[in-house]
């Protein structure tokens, strides 16, 4: 591989992964905000406050007792969003790393499966085979149709960044048949600036 090839191949990958991570946090941002409304929503028909669900999640900090608050604080609902939050983020990267790496992904049916596709390996894995002190908390305080309408929000809000930056890959593709220009070499370039 020549020196500018390798030079324009690295460029692509940069711009690329710059890409994910920008979708990374429109889209988890996004999916945190919906996913975060409907636990509240849920939260203050089912447990009887807004906060006892993101009070839950700081569980992982503050031991099981978390499962029991019912008021807004700093120290448990704060701790819960930002843990939410984070996570949301850490989905939708993962989401955007993988859908980055096929146009197809990039069509609205392909968004749209694709994100109901990450959240629903969000919930195998938050549910299934992460150890109790690390699992989201919310589900010791919702139904399960709460659960699923909080991972559906998720999935909403993972579709909506994808689909709001999705024509920025197309930028960012390599031509297959296009080799990549040859750089002039350094006396051309200083003639055509007028240097000699």
């Amino acid at each position: 591989m020549e020196q500018s090839e390798f030079i324009y191949k690295r460029r692509l990958a940069v711009k690329k992964w710059k890409l994910v991570l920008t979708q990374g946090l429109l889209a988890g941002s996004l999916a945190s905000a919906f996913s975060t409304a409907v636990l509240a929503l849920t939260g203050r028909r089912e447990a009887g406050s807004a906060a006892a669900p993101l009070n839950a999640v700081s569980h992982w900090y503050w031991g099981d007792e978390a499962f029991d608050r019912q008021d807004a604080d700093l120290g448990h609902t704060a701790v819960g969003y930002l843990t939410h939050h984070s996570a949301a983020i850490f989905w939708a990267t993962v989401y955007a790393a993988l859908a980055s790496q096929k146009p197809a992904s990039r069509t609205t049916p392909g968004v749209l499966l694709g994100a109901a596709a990450t959240s629903a390996t969000a919930y195998l894995a938050d549910f299934k085979l992460t150890p109790h002190r690390f699992t989201p908390g919310y589900e010791h305080r919702l139904s399960t149709a709460a659960l699923v309408a909080v991972h559906a929000a998720l999935a909403v809000g993972l579709a909506a960044g994808a689909l709001a930056l999705r024509d920025q890959y197309a930028d960012e593709e390599e031509p297959e048949d296009q080799e990549p220009e040859e750089p002039e070499p350094r006396i051309v370039r200083h003639v055509r600036a007028g240097n000699i």
